[in-house]
């Protein structure tokens, strides 16, 4: 492709493997930030309180922000992001887990889209 064909978009795909050490603290912290946003409706409020609570991945999730991942990379803007959290059963010795294992999707593919460095 010349560079007048080549899109403006980039996907960036990452999937991370994080331990939670202090579910307590994280919890806190998620409930502290749904605290302090002035922006939330109190009914909505009350929901994500309960589910901060109740699920330390939902605790988690409501503290990741994929615009800070961006956000001070020179001339780009995000245009659409989407992530999930989910509590999963990990052995870091088990092939299952290697740095560059996909799901089936066509990240590795010779498009020009790859897989980046993995930490294992």
């Amino acid at each position: 492709m010349s560079a007048e064909e080549t899109s403006q978009f980039v996907r960036i795909r990452v999937d991370l493997v994080v331990e939670v050490h202090d579910p307590d603290g994280l919890t806190r912290a998620a409930v502290a930030g749904i605290e302090d946003d002035p922006e939330l409706p109190d009914a909505e409020r009350v929901h994500a309180r309960s589910a901060v609570t109740e699920d330390t991945a939902e605790a988690l999730a409501s503290l990741v922000d994929p615009f800070d991942l961006v956000s001070g990379v020179p001339g780009v803007e995000l245009q659409q992001a989407s992530w999930s959290t989910e509590q999963i059963d990990y052995d870091p010795d088990s092939p299952e887990w290697g740095p560059y294992d996909d799901d089936g999707d066509d990240a590795g593919d010779d498009d020009g889209e790859g897989a980046g460095a993995g930490i294992g």
